[in-house]
């Protein structure tokens, strides 16, 4: 019998992924009110140095960790993938509604699961099959191609969400070669590294108003990962997943009461064909022992 810390107090685990999902909706809000006044790789840059003074403890812990040898191939690999994703990520934020970016993030599993499926040798089962295309279904109905326009902003999104899921597959082979902390303070380190040349490129001034609001987006992105992890430790995946889905509904009232973006019912509907498609395959993988990929905060 699992003990009440393994994965044994349902009711925890919706609440602390309750608090991920106002966490990230937050970073959202706060990047979509910057705008463009800052360009994207600039912003992003800021915001993940803010984000390494939260990791000192972690990258102070690894200083006598013991890597294995061809591993840092992988990291840089993983690192070069990020940068590219949340330039794409704060590009298309300023942009696109909200909720819409909300959705179309979700995708990030579904596209882990035809690469796993495809290039890794995992398989497509009539499960995965049947998730994918829902999935996809779902995006179609958020972005309605041939109804409307599909914006570079749109399609910036979709970039980004392509990235962090093949940086996801990275993640999956690192975290059986290192410490978990290990790879997310490497990788806050190497996106620093990566993004603070295109920062100089780019660099324009930044008020302390603007610094205040990015380091508020690493605290509330550093306390939605905190937050996630406490929900996978306290509930199965099965449970805590339909939760994300009020990160789609909590983007729409943000873009609503906040930045007057009409509410768009295709959105709503598209992201939960999209949602529910990733709690169809969680909870099929739960079943089977095997954790699925989650969405990329």
């Amino acid at each position: 019998m699992r003990a009440m810390s393994d994965l044994g107090r349902p009711v925890e685990g919706v609440l602390w992924m309750l608090a991920t999902t106002l966490a990230f909706v937050g970073v959202n809000g706060i990047v979509r009110h910057l705008g463009t006044d800052l360009p994207a790789a600039q912003s992003a840059f800021i915001r993940f140095a803010f984000g390494l003074t939260f990791l000192v403890p972690a990258l102070w812990a690894m200083r006598g960790t013991r890597l294995p040898e061809g591993i840092w191939p992988l990291f840089l690999w993983r690192g070069g993938l990020h940068v590219a994703a949340v330039i794409f990520w704060f590009w298309a934020m300023a942009r696109v509604p909200v909720a819409e970016m909300a959705a179309i993030g979700f995708l990030n599993p579904v596209i882990v699961l035809v690469i796993a499926g495809l290039l890794l040798g995992e398989g497509l089962g009539r499960g995965r099959l049947v998730s994918i295309m829902v999935a996809l279904l779902g995006a179609l109905v958020v972005l309605r191609p041939g109804l409307r326009e599909i914006t570079p902003g749109h399609l910036s999104q979709l970039a980004a969400t392509l990235c962090f899921a093949i940086s996801y597959i990275f993640a999956k082979r690192l975290s059986a070669m290192a410490p978990a902390s290990v790879v997310v303070a490497v990788l806050s380190v190497t996106v620093a590294i990566g993004l603070a040349p295109i920062a100089w490129w780019v660099w324009q001034p930044v008020s302390a108003e603007q610094l205040a609001w990015l380091a508020g987006v690493a605290a509330l992105a550093t306390l939605g990962h905190y937050t996630m992890t406490r929900a996978f430790r306290a509930a199965p995946l099965a449970v805590t997943q339909p939760v994300t889905f009020l990160q789609i509904l909590w983007a729409t009232l943000l873009g609503a009461l906040v930045f007057g973006e009409a509410v768009d019912g295709f959105v709503i509907l598209g992201g939960a064909l999209i949602v529910g498609a990733v709690s169809l395959n969680t909870w099929a993988e739960a079943r089977k022992g095997r954790i699925p990929p989650q969405p990329e905060p």
